[in-house]
């Protein structure tokens, strides 16, 4: 029974630290992404950024390279301009398990034999956005949200702001259905 109980919170332990960014994507149907060729980041935006300017660094960065990789150019004079935004929060799990056979109302829970132990865990749990603005009309156009577990392992920083950014960029441009 332990041994099952074990494995559970094993099991609980593997997928909450190991789960991906969950993304989503909205944009303006009305605009034909094609004419977009250049980009440069929205500085005073930002700026207001609540991370740290590491944190920003690293962000900044990983955008830069999926732009790249998109074939988008980093201009002076730009089509788009690439805005972030960030939120966090802390995520408390708190579970009870409950050992043990005998009278008692249903499996599980028993008041007469041994009692239960609870796990508590906390993680944190960020949502990055990427807004793209449009340099001429200075109008959103596209924003991107990307939601997971981050880290606070400075060797694995880097790693998980680039898993963020490409799992988010991913969806831009948006494809027609």
């Amino acid at each position: 029974m332990k041994l099952i109980n074990l494995l559970s919170l094993a099991t609980l332990f593997i997928l909450t630290s190991c789960s991906s960014v969950r993304v989503n994507a909205d944009y303006d149907k009305n605009i034909n992404f094609s004419q977009y060729k250049t980009y440069a980041f929205h500085k005073s935006g930002i700026d207001k950024a609540e991370i740290s300017d590491l944190d920003k660094k690293r962000i900044l960065r990983a955008i830069d390279a999926q732009m790249t990789a998109k074939g988008f150019t980093k201009s002076e004079t730009p089509d788009l301009l690439v805005n972030i935004f960030t939120k966090e929060r802390e995520k408390v799990d708190v579970n009870t398990y409950y050992n043990g056979w005998g009278y008692g109302w249903s499996y599980g829970w028993n008041p007469y034999l041994w009692g239960g132990r609870t796990y508590v865990s906390s993680s944190t749990e960020g949502t990055l956005f990427i807004d793209l603005i449009d340099a001429k009309s200075k109008e959103l156009i596209w924003q991107g949200i990307g939601t997971g577990y981050l880290s606070h392992d400075t060797e694995k920083k880097d790693e998980r702001a680039n898993e963020f950014v490409t799992q988010i960029l991913s969806q831009f441009p948006p494809q027609k259905k």
